[in-house]
């Protein structure tokens, strides 16, 4: 799935953080208007941290999803089936909003490519890999794109340099790679190509985001209408490959057609919303760990409603995979000088 944080939705979180919180500034001192401002902040915390909450189980259910569709349609047609029904929610917003797409033929050379790296590649990947691996697995590939994010930033981006603690993340994640694949058994037991695929996905994932960084990062366009650019271009990608490669479906099975549905409109339309309304009201940084529920909830509902298999190297792994993001995306706290110790002579 494509986790759209990055530099383009980033810069929605710096323009609220300069514009500030309109709502904390000049609150009278009284009982009632304490009492008031109180509530409305209590209903914001409660408000996002359930949109979060509906973030990570979309993003974590699209796992599943992705099973139940492979299904009954083949995987290109999943993945086309996503795209389409994501870049629809897009654009109806769009239309709605009455905001315009972008305009410059530059940027849609530069959408482009980031639609095939971020959406048309790694919906593909993840829905060829299914075919062999369960959602459990897939979900927890998914977790770690961060880690190649992290180590390509350091090749292509000069403003990110190594540190021990990145480097200790980066060797801790794929330390937990090597344990979700029971690398001490020879791998037995795991399909190789499938979670090849997963784990090629979220490569995917790191080289569009480091794409878009460097080429898309000051474009004035709406954090709404470049992704919905972006995501049209993904569908028109597959909708050309996944022709050549597959037949026009006979039958049109309902669960399998509902769980596409669901992929698309709510894992990747709904779920941008969601995502984009986070990241402009608690920041980048807090947004982003919806990365970490992912996982969690990709296994629970794979083992739950798929009935799949889990070993103990299974969800051990995850935990090391995600111990490991964490730590290449941490930032050691700026050491403060000691506060100047008052002198006794003076009042």
């Amino acid at each position: 799935m494509s986790t759209t944080t990055g530099t383009p939705t980033a810069s929605a979180a710096t323009t609220a953080s300069r514009s500030g919180n309109p709502s904390a500034t000049s609150v009278p001192d009284t009982g009632a208007g304490t009492g008031t401002a109180t509530a409305k902040a209590t209903g914001r915390t409660l408000g996002w941290r359930l949109r979060f909450a509906a973030l990570s189980l979309v993003w974590g259910f699209s796992f599943l999803f992705i099973k139940v569709g492979t299904e009954g349609f083949a995987p290109l047609q999943v993945t086309l089936g996503r795209a389409a029904f994501g870049a629809l929610v897009l654009l109806a917003i769009v239309v709605i909003k009455r905001e315009r797409l972008p305009r410059a033929p530059r940027t849609w050379a530069h959408l482009t490519v980031a639609a095939f790296f971020l959406n048309a590649l790694p919906f593909t990947l993840f829905a060829y890999a299914e075919l062999t691996i369960p959602s459990t697995l897939a979900g927890i590939c998914n977790a770690t794109s961060p880690l190649w994010g992290m180590a390509l930033s350091v090749v292509a981006l000069s403003e990110d340099r190594p540190t021990r603690r990145r480097v200790a993340g980066l060797g801790l994640g794929f330390l937990g790679v090597l344990t979700v694949l029971g690398a001490w058994q020879g791998f037995a037991g795991t399909d190789l190509t499938g979670t090849t695929m997963a784990l090629g996905a979220s490569l995917s994932y790191a080289v569009g985001w480091i794409y878009v960084r460097r080429t898309l990062a000051g474009v004035p366009h709406s954090h709404l209408s470049m992704p919905s650019a972006q995501l049209l271009l993904a569908t028109a990608q597959l909708a050309v490959v996944t022709p050549l490669f597959t037949t026009t479906p006979t039958h049109y099975p309902v669960i399998p057609l509902l769980a596409v549905f669901a992929l698309g409109a709510l894992g990747t339309g709904f779920a941008f919303l969601i995502q984009y309304g986070l990241v402009a009201e608690i920041g980048p940084t807090t947004a982003q760990m919806v990365t970490y529920f992912i996982p969690v909830i990709a296994t629970a509902a794979g083992v739950a409603l798929l009935h799949e298999q889990l070993s103990w190297n299974t969800p051990v792994g995850a935990l090391i995979v995600l111990a490991g993001a964490a730590l290449t995306q941490s930032r050691p706290r700026p050491s403060t000088p000691p506060l100047p110790h008052p002198d006794p002579t003076t009042d």
